[in-house]
């Protein structure tokens, strides 16, 4: 068998034995897991796992990890290009509902085969969704249905973050993030499509003016809400690590 030891203090948990309050308890072949619950925000946390044997038990090494100082909303590394109905399916075309056989909707923010996510242009990690937009009487919107993190006061956050990368090359448009589908906000450059390199676009919350305790989704939009117009045009965006922070 095991026996956990967890902690905030490395050294605690290095020299921790069974009667130490770091001492979680012993943990049988086939069930290797723990659950410590919710963890403090910015914190470092250290854990150790002895082997037990019939004839003695030998010391675990002493592992250390880091919370994060954000909550994450999507950083597009969880995505995989497994095809529903797959139980192990978790594409990023499921979860980003964009204008796909939508005549009505200019927006494509997957690739139509493997890998569907984009994982050349990223800014941290390995994937990023890349935005093909076309804003010429139709509306250009991908949304993401929430399961978490939907309270967004939650560790007293203040500012939606995300990353972005347009071109010069793009159609000039304006970009917009809505939240539950009608609080919009859009960026302060009406041709920010056409900024290039990635950029970090700040939101501040409150001027999303709606009840930030029950966020159900988040859209990414070119052009005017709502309004399609003619003479809009086409380009490409790339989103990334989009996050609630303080």
């Amino acid at each position: 068998s095991h026996e956990l030891y967890f902690g905030a203090d490395a050294d605690a948990v290095r020299n921790a034995t069974t009667t130490s309050p770091e001492y979680v308890g012993p943990r049988a072949l086939g069930a290797e897991s723990y659950d410590p619950g919710g963890l403090a925000w910015d914190s470092s946390y250290a854990w150790r796992v002895d082997e037990v044997y019939p004839d003695g038990t030998v010391k675990g090494l002493v592992w250390t990890f880091a919370t994060a100082d954000f909550i994450l909303v999507d950083d597009f590394e969880s995505y995989n290009d497994i095809d529903p109905p797959d139980p192990n399916s978790n594409t990023i075309y499921s979860s980003w509902i964009d204008g796909y056989e939508i005549p009505t909707n200019g927006a494509i923010t997957s690739e139509e085969m493997p890998p569907y996510a984009e994982q050349t242009m990223v800014h941290g990690g390995a994937q990023s969704m890349k935005y093909l937009y076309d804003t010429n009487l139709i509306i250009c919107e991908s949304t993401l249905k929430l399961v978490y993190p939907k309270d967004w006061t939650a560790e007293a956050v203040t500012k939606l973050i995300l990353w972005f990368r347009g071109n010069s090359g793009n159609a000039a448009d304006r970009m917009f993030v809505a939240l539950n589908g009608t609080a919009v906000v859009y960026h302060d450059d009406p041709a920010a499509t056409q900024l290039s390199g990635w950029k970090n676009w700040v939101i501040d919350l409150a001027s999303f003016g709606v009840n930030l305790t029950n966020v159900n989704s988040i859209t990414i939009g070119v052009g005017t809400k709502n309004a399609p117009a003619p003479g809009g045009g086409t380009g490409k965006l790339y989103f990334d690590d989009i996050r609630l922070v303080k």
